[in-house]
């Protein structure tokens, strides 16, 4: 598993719409805005594969990518946008939460959260909701480059106390697409949980 051949597979507005479950599945989920679009372009070296907007809740649908002919890469819809309606919010939250139950080749979902910012109680919820249904995961903190060494190591201490208290362990990262921080990382990881070599 290489990450270098990737392409742009098919937009799923539901569940009935998602290819069939072939390949082992890495999904991406998180607030909208905190990078997912361009984390996947990152790990595929191609800027322009995952449509990014500056615009928070531009994904509305689930987004497939497939990397080496092996793996789907998969870009959740962003959940807790305020400026869409509260039933969609709930709609959008629905969908996430029976796409990650019902999909048999799901092995990883990588949770950004914005490294600038404390988890949100969204975020919190979707950790423990990810734990509860012992969904396997890790921690992205995204946005590594807007802030000093310091400050991510302090960001990273305040997560991990956060999972603890939650009886949590699992995998936190901090990253750049920007800068290509954590990279390799997570590209470990992904091999790792989807034992593809």
């Amino acid at each position: 598993m290489n990450f270098q051949k990737a392409k742009f597979i098919t937009s799923a507005a539901e569940l009935e719409g998602c290819p069939n479950p072939h390949f082992p599945e890495v999904c991406f989920a998180g607030r909208s805005n905190v990078g997912k679009s361009s984390l996947i372009n990152t790990l595929a070296n191609h800027n322009g594969l995952a449509r990014t907007s500056n615009r928070p809740g531009k994904t509305q649908i689930i987004n497939y990518y497939l990397f080496d002919d092996k793996l789907y890469l998969v870009d959740l819809p962003g959940f807790g946008y305020a400026k869409v309606s509260k039933e969609e919010r709930e709609r959008w939250g629905r969908d996430i939460r029976d796409y990650l139950l019902q999909r048999s080749t799901i092995r990883l979902v990588l949770h950004l959260v914005d490294i600038r910012h404390e988890p949100s109680d969204l975020d919190e919820q979707f950790f423990y909701w990810l734990a509860s249904n012992r969904l396997p995961f890790i921690v992205v903190l995204a946005k590594g480059d807007k802030i000093s060494h310091n400050k991510r190591q302090q960001s990273k201490a305040r997560v991990e106390r956060i999972l603890d208290e939650m009886n949590i362990e699992v995998p936190i990262v901090i990253s750049s697409a920007e800068k290509n921080i954590g990279i390799g990382d997570l590209k470990e990881l992904i091999r790792e949980f989807t034992e593809i070599k």
